[in-house]
């Protein structure tokens, strides 16, 4: 790994997946307006961008000119805009109740409850749209890997994927959890989007199943990480340095890593984790050291 610059790699593919954003989201001038603006508000203001960096991480599997990057790019902004609805719908009042995200207002905060369902809606089906989008000189391999991703990215995103994962955790609220119970319910809501992040990046780069399986196998370790860092910032950051409210889990009885087996449990947990997720990538060479980073600072960040 000693040989890969993560801060550069960072800066260009940060700003590859801002590009391909842009470039999928309708202007503010398209009718109607208002929600094409709360639309591009939503995606457009910030975030760690961890979902499209595993898909471009994932695609380097395989050498870059052997790569469909126009399809690498669709997959990383519809992975996005999935992501970004899916918090749109968790800061509305009939859910999380949140009015801070990313350091600004939340979308129904700076718009209107209305408008920001419609954001989540719209978002939801703009990912399905440009991943369905193909050219008539799309080859029969570049539609079946096009048709791979939306059924990947419809899975982790429905209900026995994300949607369900947040359905559990409103049902939890206030009400006690054991450990395997909020494990499942973190591989829904949190793993399986960024496993699926992963597996969009490895379609796209064609590897065998069986590399596949170990892709999932860090993704799915790299998920729970991700989640349990979550709950450690929760309880240990302040508002300012996540960009959200802070404590809200403990102040609405959420069950947490750290509620049900305390800090330090957590802590070691992640590190745990970690080293789970990296051994799942054994059997790749240098290619993979973007992905290898990638769970250093997933697990490592502190907001």
């Amino acid at each position: 790994m000693s040989h890969f610059q993560i801060e550069a790699w960072l800066a260009s593919q940060s700003q590859r997946a801002e590009n391909a954003l842009l470039h999928n989201l309708d202007s503010e001038r398209s009718t109607p307006e208002q929600l094409h603006k709360a639309m591009r508000y939503a995606v457009l203001g910030g975030g760690k961008r961890i979902r499209p960096l595993l898909v471009y991480a994932a695609s380097e599997l395989r050498p870059k000119e052997m790569l469909d990057q126009a399809l690498v790019d669709t997959a990383a902004a519809a992975i996005e805009m999935i992501h970004a609805y899916s918090l749109v719908h968790d800061d509305l009042p009939c859910m999380d109740d949140d009015d801070l995200r990313r350091g600004r207002p939340t979308v129904h905060k700076a718009f209107d409850e209305a408008t920001a369902l419609l954001v989540g809606d719209a978002l939801q089906t703009r990912a399905f749209e440009i991943l369905s989008n193909h050219q008539e000189s799309d080859s029969p391999q570049t539609i079946a890997m096009r048709l791979a991703m939306i059924e990947a990215l419809a899975l982790a995103s429905g209900s026995k994927g994300m949607a369900g994962g947040q359905a559990i955790d409103l049902q939890h609220v206030g009400k006690k959890m054991d450990l395997p119970a909020l494990e499942q319910m973190h591989a829904m809501k949190t793993g399986a989007l960024l496993i699926c992040a992963v597996q969009l990046g490895g379609i796209a780069a064609q590897v065998s199943k069986e590399d596949l399986k170990s892709l999932h196998s860090f993704a799915k370790a790299l998920g729970l990480a991700f989640q349990v860092v979550d709950d450690i910032l929760d309880a240990t950051a302040d508002s300012a340095t996540l960009g959200k409210t802070a404590g809200k889990d403990a102040a609405q009885d959420k069950p947490t890593y750290v509620t049900l087996k305390g800090l330090d449990y957590a802590q070691e947990l992640a590190k745990e984790l970690k080293g789970r997720a990296l051994n799942s990538l054994s059997q790749f060479g240098p290619e993979a050291d973007a992905l290898r980073h990638l769970a250093g600072l997933v697990v490592d960040r502190k907001k």
